[in-house]
C-alpha cells in the first residue's frame, strides 16, 4: 500500500496496479498539492493522520468524525505527542485516545478502517516492549490495524505480528532493508512507504537542478520519463 503525496503520484500508483493506497503527512507537506485525494482514484486510501491533529481523546475523535466523512478508507492515529521531553502520550490517555477514535467511526457507520500507531522506533525511544504493550493495548481498544513505525528487523517485526495476532499489522518500508517476500513470510499483512517515493522524487529534481546550477549541463534532464508518455498516463 504505497504513499503518494499528491493526485498524479496516486494516479500512477494505481496505474501501477497497487489495489490500495495510503497518504504520507510528509510526502503532503514537502508538495503544494491539493487537499483532497480521495476525488483523485478509484482504489480505497487510508488517511494518515498523525495524531489526530488534537491532543484531548474527545478532540481526536471529533477530528475522525470530520476525516471519516470525506470518503476515506482507512485513519491511523499516533501516539507521539511532538514534546521532546516526553515524546509519547501517557499510556492509559494514549488508549483513551484510540478508544474514542474507534467509538467515532463506529457512531459514523462509515466502516473506516482504524491503524493504530506507536511511535517509539521514531522518535528515540527504541523500546520494543514498551511498544508491544502499547499496541497489544490499542488493539484491545479497538484497533484494526498495528503500526510501529521505524522497525527495522525482521525479529522485532515477528515479535509484533505474534503478540497482536490475529490483527494485521503494517510495516514501515522506508528504505531497502527487506523485501515485500520476507515481510508476508513473517506474518505481515500491510506494508506502506510513508514519505519515501516522495523523497525519491525529490531525490531525482535536487540532483537534476543542481545539475544546472552547478555544472550548467542538462543530462539529467535527458534521461527523464517522455512529456507525452506522462501526459497518457493523466488521459
Amino acid at each position: 500500500m504505497p504513499n503518494p503525496w499528491d493526485p498524479g503520484s496516486a494516479r500512477l500508483l494505481v496505474q501501477l496496479g497497487f489495489p490500495a493506497l495510503a497518504t504520507t503527512s510528509s510526502g503532503f507537506a514537502w508538495s503544494l498539492g491539493r487537499r483532497d485525494m480521495t476525488r483523485a482514484v478509484d482504489v480505497p486510501i487510508n488517511a494518515d493522520f498523525e495524531g489526530g491533529f488534537a491532543v484531548e481523546p474527545h478532540a481526536v475523535a471529533a477530528n475522525v468524525t470530520a476525516a471519516v466523512a470525506t470518503g476515506i478508507a482507512g485513519i491511523s492515529i499516533e501516539d507521539s505527542s511532538g514534546e521532546a521531553s516526553k515524546p509519547l502520550f501517557d499510556f492509559e490517555f494514549s488508549v483513551e485516545r484510540v478508544k474514542l477514535a474507534r467509538a467515532a467511526i463506529d457512531k459514523s457507520g462509515t466502516g473506516v478502517l482504524l491503524t493504530a500507531r506507536s511511535e517509539g522506533f521514531l522518535v528515540g525511544l527504541p523500546d520494543l516492549g514498551e511498544t508491544i504493550r502499547r499496541l497489544a493495548a490499542y488493539a484491545a481498544a479497538g484497533a484494526e490495524c498495528l503500526y510501529a513505525p521505524g522497525l527495522r528487523t525482521i525479529g522485532d517485526i515477528k515479535a509484533v505480528v505474534e503478540a497482536v495476532a490475529p490483527k494485521p499489522v503494517n510495516v514501515l518500508a522506508g528504505s531497502d532493508f527487506t523485501t515485500v517476500a520476507e515481510l508476508s513470510a513473517a506474518g505481515v499483512r500491510r506494508i506502506s512507504v510513508g514519505g519515501a517515493l516522495a523523497r525519491t522524487a525529490w531525490t531525482g529534481f535536487l540532483a537534476a537542478a543542481k545539475e544546472v546550477a552547478e555544472k550548467g549541463t542538462f543530462s539529467a534532464l535527458g534521461r527523464a520519463i517522455p512529456f507525452a508518455d506522462i501526459n497518457a498516463r493523466f488521459d
